[in-house]
């Protein structure tokens, strides 16, 4: 007995060092951890807890790592990647990963300083790839934006530049997209303000992704 007290001992000292190695260790046989990053269409959407249900939230462990108002582009004032909810993302150690922003980046204001919007998203991307992990990684293409509320978006560059740019950020970094700006395209009804999301738009969202990924899971 004293025996296998000693190599318990020993073995949670070696795991403690570890770090990143002991938290892997931990989980392994236990729940698979789903990182949903976002914007406020993540943090205040309904849909990463209808995406749960779906998914069984006795095998996976999913957290929401949406931050509102956010962005893409690092020369903005709220770049997600300078937010503590990034960080935490990061140190989730997910083993699923799903991105969707790009939305508040059609702010006419950004507009300017949007020829970084690739390498910027790129960048982001990059950093979850780097992890231990090594999560997939599924890169959303956003809801439309059906109204601009009243200058303060632009919803045709949104279409015409930021959805093709976010597929290029995906194309680079080999992650393979989820069309939830199709299966949302002419359905206003899920919007409460041109631009977020309701909870029938939620489930939608919800049931656009879970078909994506499913089929990759269970491989």
């Amino acid at each position: 007995m004293k025996k296998i007290i000693l190599f318990i001992a020993a073995l949670i000292i070696i795991l403690a060092g570890s770090g990143v190695a002991a938290y892997q260790f931990l989980n392994q046989n236990n729940t698979l951890r789903v990182a949903c990053v976002g914007d406020s269409l993540t943090q205040s959407t309904e849909y990463p807890y209808d995406l749960w249900n779906m998914l069984g939230n006795q095998t996976y462990e999913l957290r929401n790592f949406g931050a509102g108002s956010t962005t893409v582009n690092l020369a903005s004032e709220t770049p997600y990647m300078n937010t503590t909810v990034y960080q935490e993302a990061l140190a989730f150690q997910p083993n699923i990963v799903i991105i969707m922003l790009g939305t508040n980046d059609a702010q006419p204001s950004l507009i300017p300083y949007n020829a970084t919007f690739v390498a910027d998203y790129v960048t982001l991307i990059r950093a979850f790839q780097a992890l231990p992990t090594n999560p997939k990684i599924w890169i959303v293409l956003p809801p439309p934006i059906f109204s601009s509320q009243e200058g303060k978006m632009n919803p045709e560059y949104f279409q015409t530049t930021i959805i093709p740019d976010i597929q290029q950020a995906a194309n680079i970094t080999g992650c393979p997209t989820i069309n939830v700006n199709s299966a949302l395209q002419g359905h206003p009804e899920y919007s409460t303000d041109g631009v977020h999301i309701n909870p029938a738009g939620a489930k939608v969202i919800a049931d656009t992704i879970y078909a994506a990924i499913t089929p990759s899971l269970k491989k």
